[in-house]
């Protein structure tokens, strides 16, 4: 069974093998179809017309589907593998262990954002940009600079409290659980930790900066821990919803799952954190 770990818990050898994973996935093509994907569904999603991946219900569910294919192919390099996740309630630093030269990198320099040492370096000559939102072909990033602090852990737990998963109109002016991880209400989770790294990050093709990774991953577990403590709640809607997912409704790109096959994440995965 595959355990995903906190990132800062990972031993030299496991965040070496998660990076030569990644490296190997980018240098055979793979990777980049995982950021085509993404960006053309977050360009697509809208809060008036069908939406998937983003602004609706199913937007832990599709990327619970997206983060396990991705953690698939990292393990059909190397099936020790799995995807870590990151704590940006604890580890919320620029000077955090994450960013560290062995693992993710730093921050961008000044005066373009270019990401300059680690293993996702441009200068590296492993890492270019194929899938770009402009002619650049490095990974930029700008750490606390359009927004200053990333999210807390009553934050976090403010979300979680939330009993009902999602509600009409089921974009991003629903109140519920859903919305207020995924950032367009309340506190702002998801999409401030976005806006926090900079960069590719701010942008649709965010998986071009391998963080998207680990954070979506520790969005995944706070679902799960979501799911944890409110047993009695399920995704909504459940059927009959015009221009999103339902329950048994399946999506796109793969058309052959469902948010009610994803509900359960044990059937591939666990976090360390399981009792």
């Amino acid at each position: 069974m595959t355990i995903r770990k906190n990132q800062a818990t990972l031993t030299a050898d496991e965040k070496k093998r998660f990076v030569n994973a990644v490296l190997e996935l980018k240098r055979a093509g793979t990777y980049d179809t995982f950021v085509s994907t993404h960006n053309s569904f977050i360009m697509s999603d809208t809060d008036s017309g069908d939406r998937v991946g983003h602004r609706s219900p199913s937007f832990l569910p599709w990327h619970r589907r997206f983060l396990l294919e991705f953690e698939q192919a990292l393990q059909a390099v190397d099936p020790t593998v799995a995807l870590p996740y990151w704590d940006w309630s604890t580890d919320r630093t620029t000077r955090a262990s994450l960013w560290a030269p062995d693992f993710m990198g730093g921050n961008g320099r000044s005066r373009d954002g270019q990401v300059m040492d680690g293993p996702f370096a441009y200068s590296g000559g492993k890492w270019e940009l194929n899938v770009r939102v402009d002619g650049r072909p490095y990974l930029r990033r700008a750490l606390a600079s359009s927004v200053a602090q990333l999210p807390t852990k009553a934050e976090v737990d403010s979300v979680l409290a939330m009993a009902t998963y999602d509600e009409a109109p089921w974009n991003s002016a629903s109140n519920g659980f859903r919305n207020h991880l995924e950032g367009w209400r309340g506190v702002n989770l998801h999409n401030r930790v976005h806006v926090w790294v900079g960069g590719q990050m701010a942008t649709g093709a965010s998986p071009n900066d391998p963080v998207f990774w680990l954070h979506h991953a520790y969005i995944d577990k706070l679902w799960a821990d979501w799911q944890r403590l409110h047993p009695g709640s399920t995704y909504l809607p459940v059927a009959g919803t015009a221009n999103v997912v339902d329950l048994k409704d399946t999506m796109r790109p793969w058309n052959n799952v469902t948010p009610s096959d994803m509900l359960d994440h044990t059937r591939h995965y666990t976090f360390d954190t399981a009792a």
